[in-house]
């Protein structure tokens, strides 16, 4: 299929592009485009205009400061993997990136775009959820910064305004000492999850939770904190009773209804196991790292 008619801008300055938005109502930002231009063609999204953001200057380029790394709105999925800086300062990052669809769509495919697309069942909004990062948008009233449990509302919607464009993200650094774990269930590599579980794990000298982050994703409309979870778990040693009792604890959080993927009880199931394994191996990473 084709997309219907639409017109196209290719701005050099983000002056331009905000402005170029601001006056259509009916405009979209292109990036990357892996998941605009399938939904155009699909004729799901029909924008009146396209404003590509490809060409505008400072839109690229990953930076460390601050106690997190800052990802520029044309950085590519595949650039954020492979930085060797990004990561050293949080390997949570590459075992993330590495589970987004396939090599070539992360050669063109951008982080600050999957962030905008807010599939629930994708991997980088989970990132950026469970790790507490926030987006930064700028729009005609000026620049504004939006934490990740604001920006997340729903079913592929966010809250970025429709004049608005996502500049960057920012994703915190690990704690200290933290170890880390992902890993998803997919009908095949490369696809969408449908259940991944996130997991960042500092220990005590005790060996017990002193802080502990859990998220997943494939489970509700987004991208969603397994607070329950995180709360029976701080301060345990980890017993199995102590990840059973926070596995059936994040049961709930399953919202959706059965598709034809997946039904609502094996997405149970699933969340049910990938956070004793990934809790257990961001245990042990943390463990590691503490004897070394």
């Amino acid at each position: 299929m084709k997309p219907s008619l639409f017109g196209y801008h290719a701005p050099k300055t983000l002056a331009e592009a905000v402005a170029i938005l601001a006056s259509d109502a009916d405009a979209a930002v292109l990036a990357g485009g892996q998941s605009l231009l399938p939904a155009m063609n699909f004729r799901v999204a029909a924008p009146s205009t396209l404003v590509d953001i490809q060409h505008v200057a400072g839109l690229k380029g990953i930076t460390i400061k601050d106690g997190a790394i800052t990802v520029r709105a044309m950085t590519r999925h595949r650039e954020f993997e492979l930085d060797a800086d990004a990561r050293q300062a949080n390997p949570l990052v590459a075992e993330v990136m590495q589970h987004v669809a396939h090599v070539p769509i992360r050669n063109r495919g951008t982080v600050v775009g999957s962030l905008c697309h807010a599939d629930p069942s994708a991997e980088v909004p989970l990132l950026l959820v469970l790790l507490g990062g926030s987006v930064v948008a700028q729009g005609p009233q000026g620049t504004r910064e939006i934490e990740t449990e604001d920006f997340f509302q729903g079913f592929m919607t966010t809250a970025r305004r429709a004049d608005e464009i996502i500049v960057e993200a920012r994703f915190p650094l690990l704690p200290a000492g933290a170890g880390w774990a992902f890993d998803e269930v997919t009908r095949r590599h490369g696809d969408f999850a449908l259940v991944g579980v996130g997991c960042v794990v500092a220990l005590d000298a005790q060996s017990k939770v002193q802080t502990i982050q859990l998220a997943a994703c494939g489970i509700a409309d987004r991208p969603a904190r397994l607070k329950e979870a995180e709360a029976l778990l701080a301060g345990s040693s980890l017993t199995p009773a102590d990840l059973d009792a926070a596995a059936n604890a994040s049961l709930s959080a399953v919202s959706g209804s059965d598709d034809m993927h997946a039904s609502a009880s094996y997405r149970r199931r699933a969340l049910k196991a990938l956070i004793k394994r990934m809790v257990i191996k961001a245990a042990e990473r943390a463990h590691a790292g503490a004897l070394t």
